[in-house]
């Protein structure tokens, strides 16, 4: 009879063990998701609408510098979900007027084109080439207007400090690691304003290769917002620095002027000269 009653504890305690152990995971799964969900939210869609004024410092391993100045005009379609990227290049003089028009859409792949004023072309960009560089920078067309929520599988495995922010550690997997070109990604989230604060890219092999940082955060019209970042390519020994020197939110930008034959003429009232 004891033999019994100690059989049947033991079960009991591995079925509860088993159970526990599945429950948790499912947690850690579930926040790992939605801390994923509220970073994308505050990172790429705060407020309606929003223009940029960006500079850009790509720096070589030999400390050669090569900069860029540049307009980013950005509308949601719905909060989360389909979005409209317009970006015109001011300087230096070899790209300027080159643009690039994103029709992100959610649930299949997004619409990318480029337009190279050198040559008078207007090039689609192919959905495998979201992860080359986004005009010769360390950040990709990918890393600029966002990979989808539901692409990765996401992980909370932590909770770190870095510096005065107390994060969330999500590892983030792709689902289609080939297709991805990448293994994982870890992200520290900080907990107050769901920015990423850092992000490090593991390629195929599991090997660190490439890592954003953030370095300056301000209230821009009552939104937390990234005003400094910078990406940094390991292997190659370079990095790419940006600066946002004005963002303005909710300025009234319209769904019409995110269309390709816009890349050849511009529109002034937003871009400027």
């Amino acid at each position: 009879m004891k033999k019994i009653l100690a059989v049947s504890i033991i079960v009991f305690l591995l079925f509860v063990s088993g159970f526990w152990t599945k429950n948790v995971c499912a947690q850690d799964t579930q926040s790992g998701k939605t801390a994923m969900s509220d970073m994308l939210l505050a990172y790429y869609y705060p407020q309606t609408d929003a223009k940029s004024e960006i500079s850009m410092r790509i720096v070589n391993r030999q400390g050669q510098v090569r900069e860029r100045r540049l307009t980013m005009l950005r509308l949601n379609q719905t909060p989360g979900g389909d979005q409209s990227y317009y970006i015109y290049f001011h300087e230096p003089a070899d790209v300027k007027g080159m643009s690039f028009l994103v029709l992100k859409h959610l649930g299949r792949d997004d619409d990318r084109w480029m337009y190279l004023p050198a040559i008078d072309l207007v090039k689609r960009i192919a959905t495998s080439d979201k992860r080359t560089s986004f005009a010769g920078s360390d950040f990709t067309y990918e890393d600029v207007s966002g990979r989808a929520l539901d692409e990765d599988a996401h992980e909370l495995i932590g909770e770190e400090d870095l510096n005065i922010y107390h994060c969330l550690v999500v590892k983030s997997t792709p689902k289609r690691p080939d297709e991805a070109g990448f293994s994982y990604r870890k992200f520290w989230i900080d907990k107050a304003t769901h920015l990423p604060l850092k992000v490090e890219h593991y390629n195929i092999k599991g090997k660190l290769y490439k890592v954003y940082e953030t370095q300056d955060i301000q209230t821009l019209q009552d939104t937390p917002t990234i005003t400094k970042a910078t990406m940094k390519d390991l292997a190659g020994e370079r990095y790419t620095e940006i600066t946002m020197k004005e963002v303005s939110y909710n300025v009234g930008i319209t769904s019409d002027i995110f269309q390709e034959r816009l890349l050849r003429r511009p529109p002034r009232q937003w871009i400027g000269d």
